[in-house]
């Protein structure tokens, strides 16, 4: 089956957790957590204490992708916080092999993500390691940015390499016109924010999102 997982970057943070219950109504398993620095993308976002306060509020997977420099200094306190599984940048460490094993030894699944220049060869050594692999369909930093398709080519090279039970999810522009291609071409998991977060009806949208990638 196909996961939703709605970006709470595009939420109404006024009723936060109002909006993600309405989501894992509508069948979201998964949560979409994003965390910006300032500094590896021009954009800051939520800390810990966010994913603290909204964890006891569901057990919808909390699936934190964290777009900072040098992540490895932050992944205890998000482990903590209550994220499920931590996904870095492979361009934002110089040395992911350490930082996948720290996610590990924390009891959190580890996930790995590309920018959409960084191609798909440079995660192919670690993905014996990652239980997920996170395709960048827009430039990291900003929500509502325009879907690209070259995202489409590394899901299907992902999908071949990928070993047995690792998730392929891909984020950025995701929406009801063009779920159906990401999940043609290899996505088990698909991100999306403002398609779901925007709407006037969140439960209905996010059960829309389901049916339409499981179809």
């Amino acid at each position: 089956m196909v996961k939703i997982a709605p970006s709470i970057l595009a939420a109404d943070f006024s009723h936060l957790g109002e909006d993600v219950l309405a989501a894992v109504r509508g069948g979201a398993k998964y949560m979409h957590i994003d965390v910006m620095d300032g500094a590896f993308v021009p954009n800051m976002s939520i800390g810990p204490c966010v994913i603290q306060s909204l964890r006891p509020v569901t057990d919808a997977v909390f699936d934190v992708h964290l777009m900072i420099d040098r992540p490895e200094r932050y992944v205890e306190d998000f482990a903590k916080a209550g994220a499920d599984i931590i996904t870095v940048h492979i361009e934002a460490t110089q040395d992911l092999d350490a930082c996948i094993d720290k996610i590990k030894a924390l009891g959190v699944k580890a996930g790995v993500s590309i920018k959409p220049a960084t191609p798909v060869e440079a995660i192919a050594p670690y993905l014996d390691k990652l239980d997920m692999v996170l395709v960048m369909s827009v430039e990291p930093g900003f929500g509502g940015q325009k879907y690209m398709p070259s995202a489409e080519e590394k899901l299907r090279k992902l999908k071949a390499l990928a070993p047995e039970g690792m998730d392929i999810s891909v984020d950025g522009g995701i929406n009801l016109e063009n779920i159906t291609r990401v999940v043609e071409n290899g996505a088990n998991t698909v991100v999306a924010g403002s398609a779901i977060f925007g709407q006037p009806d969140i439960e209905a949208t996010t059960r829309k999102f389901v049916e339409t990638a499981n179809q």
